[in-house]
């Protein structure tokens, strides 16, 4: 009983993310450095006004690439709130980034129909 419950919870999500039930998405990468120095692990999200977030997550050499859901990548096209994160879970403890840039985030990105390379040059003062 407790398979097929999970197996029918299972299904119905799939089914709900079908290509019907996703807005159109644009390609999205790019680099943050902090002090001009690439920043490893950091999470990048990019909020639309409406619907879910992308997000991506930097290499050793600071570079992201949007994922909007699972293996599905890109972002919406338009206007976005921006916030990058060096805090693991719930918690801000870890955070080394200042809070312009996450909880209080003054950054914002758009994002054209075609993609975007869009960099984020951060300053730790």
């Amino acid at each position: 009983m407790r398979f097929t419950a999970t197996l029918v919870i299972a299904l119905a999500l799939v089914a709900g993310c079908s290509r019907g039930d996703r807005p159109e998405l644009a390609p999205v990468c790019g680099t943050v450095t902090l002090d001009g120095k690439p920043l490893e692990r950091a999470t990048v999200v990019f909020q639309p006004g409406e619907g879910k977030s992308s997000r991506g997550v930097t290499d050793k050499q600071g570079r992201y690439e949007l994922i909007y859901l699972r293996d599905i990548m890109g972002a919406k096209p338009g206007k976005h709130t921006v916030g990058i994160t060096t805090a693991d879970g719930e918690t801000v403890v870890d955070e080394t980034l200042p809070a312009r840039y996450n909880r209080e985030t003054e950054l914002a990105a758009q994002v054209d129909p075609g993609g975007a390379t869009i960099d984020f040059p951060l300053q730790s003062d």
